[in-house]
């Protein structure tokens, strides 16, 4: 099978997107198949090493085609795909049978009209919360996040399937009038994310007083809401570690003068930085499946995440970790102090994590992703489809399920009266405070 894969974002960039695609793109070589990547091309005099898998001479080039780009105004961390006939030729060139759309967006949309002026049918897999981030960049007082939701919901109606990687992150498609969603997780390297990575001499380097390290690992920008672990790093007998970068880092430094910041960490130097965690804390109210929640109970650590988007798919509340109240500093305080005083609950929670995440491999998703493929070429080629994709939750067009407002703040948000939801819901814990 020939696929082209559109994304708005690929390595050296690190991101959840990035990780993803390159991961896919690797399963796709090893299952025999010809990928091509296309992608923004980062900032000039950024290195980008060749992207292989294997080893020796019998490793394989992932082809990758960089458009020309321009760093996102505010955020130049974040590269947009200039106007190119580069997209087009590059599809048109490489003759795929199936178009996988990353995050598609800017780069994505214009992915989705070349596809279906070839004739190819195109997959587009929603990782993205843009709406929610112009909400959180205040753009256009609201009127950013509606035209957000324009645009994914023109890409995303014009694809053969859309996948979502939670059930919270489908539910919201399907609220926003996409069809045609199922769900597509994430895996995770269990051999790579593992509690033996933990260095004791690590942890006393950045908790020289015996402190119970707090970890949160991601990009320090306004949507993340890093902010939130203020209250928790003036715990006594707690030291927050903040691993990433991004452009909210001075103001972070300054809101919180006792956390150690490492930078951006990746390879097997992240991998020991999450095992070497007593807690990992994620503070983002906006992530469509949140990779570093998996990562880190892998790595054996108990997790704190809010109780919004995917995390509810990933935290089983009082097993693996707990579940906050999105928004709330005060609340992740307390759920930090309630594990940093309770040891045999914070080893508990890492173990039943680890349990939970290693049948969650990179192959068993990929595998899950080409018979999606399959799927949409029998659609597209009026084959009878005879096998449903193991995992696959549709999301029906109105399927309203009541549910009850939350007595405190304390507890999990309602839903939107009336929005359509899926026939199978995660289980919520009625009070995130007992």
């Amino acid at each position: 099978m020939r696929v082209a894969i559109v994304t708005e974002s690929f390595p050296p960039e690190v991101n959840g997107v990035a990780h993803s695609v390159l991961r896919t793109a690797e399963h796709l070589l090893r299952r025999g198949h010809q990928p091509l990547v296309v992608t923004p091309a980062p900032a000039r005099g950024a290195q980008c090493p060749p992207q292989t898998f294997g080893s020796g001479a019998a490793a394989e080039r992932i082809p990758v085609v960089r458009i020309p780009s321009m760093p996102l105004p505010g955020y130049p961390q974040v590269r947009i795909a200039l106007p190119s006939r580069q997209l087009a030729a590059a599809l048109a060139g490489h003759r795929p049978d199936i178009v996988h759309l990353a995050s598609p967006f800017l780069l994505g949309a214009r992915g989705m009209h070349v596809a279906a002026r070839l004739g190819v049918p195109a997959v587009a897999v929603y990782q993205t919360d843009l709406a929610g981030y112009a909400h959180a960049y205040r753009a256009g007082r609201g009127l950013g996040e509606a035209a957000a939701w324009r645009r994914i919901r023109a890409v995303h109606r014009a694809a053969a399937r859309t996948l979502a990687p939670s059930t919270p992150a489908a539910q919201d498609l399907t609220a926003h009038g996409v069809p045609r969603v199922q769900l597509w997780p994430r895996g995770v390297d269990s051999v790579r994310f593992h509690p033996r990575h933990r260095d004791e001499a690590l942890h006393r380097a950045l908790a020289p007083g015996g402190e119970v390290l707090v970890g949160y690992v991601g990009r320090l920008a306004p949507e993340k809401r890093v902010d939130l672990l203020a209250r928790a790093s003036a715990l006594p007998g707690v030291r927050v570690v903040v691993i990433g970068d991004g452009p909210s880092a001075p103001g972070l430094r300054a809101a919180m003068p006792g956390a150690v910041f490492l930078g951006r960490r990746t390879g097997e130097e992240l991998a020991r930085c999450f095992a070497t965690l007593d807690v990992f804390v994620h503070t983002g109210p906006l992530e469509t499946f949140c990779q570093t929640i998996q990562e880190a109970m892998a790595s054996g650590v108990a997790v704190i995440g809010p109780a919004a988007g995917g995390p509810l798919d990933l935290v089983s509340h009082h097993r693996t970790g707990l579940l906050v109240p999105p928004r709330d500093g005060a609340a992740v305080a307390r759920a930090v102090a309630e594990l940093a005083d309770d040891p045999a609950r914070r080893d508990a929670y890492g173990k039943a994590g680890r349990a939970e995440v290693t049948a969650r491999t990179w192959e068993a998703v990929g595998d899950l992703l080409l018979r999606h493929y399959a799927e949409v070429l029998a659609e597209h080629r009026g084959a009878p489809v005879a096998v449903p994709v193991p995992g696959a939750v549709p999301v029906p067009a109105s399927l309203p399920v009541p549910v009850a407002s939350a007595p405190a703040s304390d507890s999990v948000p309602p839903a939107s009266a009336g929005s359509p939801v899926l026939p199978v819901l995660p289980v919520l814990p009625e009070e995130l405070s007992a």
